[in-house]
């Protein structure tokens, strides 16, 4: 299984750390074309507005939704059923770390989850899963094969939601889980 890490901004090191530690093949990805040779792609969170801004520029949108309809491995771009408020948590001076308990995969651990500028997850469909919530709201969920939060996992090391999606047999499902909490 090969995974791709879009590029263009966000801390996309820190989700190849993740994939490297899972034993995962991955490739960062800077063109649309190169989506073809893909199992998975990650989104790394970020500036929305420059991640549009560069998408947009580079003409991703359509060619990450037909990937996601073929691949069903991918996040956001009107994938999932939701709406979010952009940067609801506050501006980047309120950024903060706090423990979450998080229910995935039949298990409950509490990480360490890192908000910054994080959106809120405002409307969801009845076929979507919470994974974790932070003050009652959703700020973790599922619906299919596709996960979105609203923190960064792979700034405290945890690889669980790298390791729900792109670990599908058992052999990789036994890997040791990072919770860090």
């Amino acid at each position: 299984m090969k995974i791709g890490i879009l590029a263009l901004q966000g801390d996309y090191e820190k989700h190849s750390q993740v994939l490297i530690e899972l034993g995962l093949d991955y490739t960062f990805i800077r063109y649309p074309e190169e989506l073809k040779k893909l199992d998975g792609l990650i989104i790394p969170g970020g500036e929305s507005t420059t991640l549009t801004n560069l998408m947009q520029k580079n003409s991703f949108h359509k060619t990450i939704q037909t990937f996601a309809e073929d691949k069903q491995l991918v996040n956001p771009l009107g994938i999932m059923d939701i709406e979010v408020d952009r940067n609801a948590y506050g501006r980047q001076v309120y950024s903060f770390v706090d423990e979450l308990p998080v229910r995935l995969n039949g298990h409950t651990e509490k990480i360490r989850a890192t908000f910054i500028r994080a959106p809120k997850i405002t409307k969801m469909g009845k076929d979507v899963e919470i994974l974790a919530e932070y003050n009652n709201e959703p700020c973790a969920i599922k619906q299919g094969k596709h996960i979105a939060l609203s923190f960064h996992p792979e700034l405290n090391g945890i690889n669980i939601f790298h390791k729900a999606a792109f670990c599908n047999n058992e052999a990789e499902q036994q890997k040791e889980s990072s919770y860090a909490a």
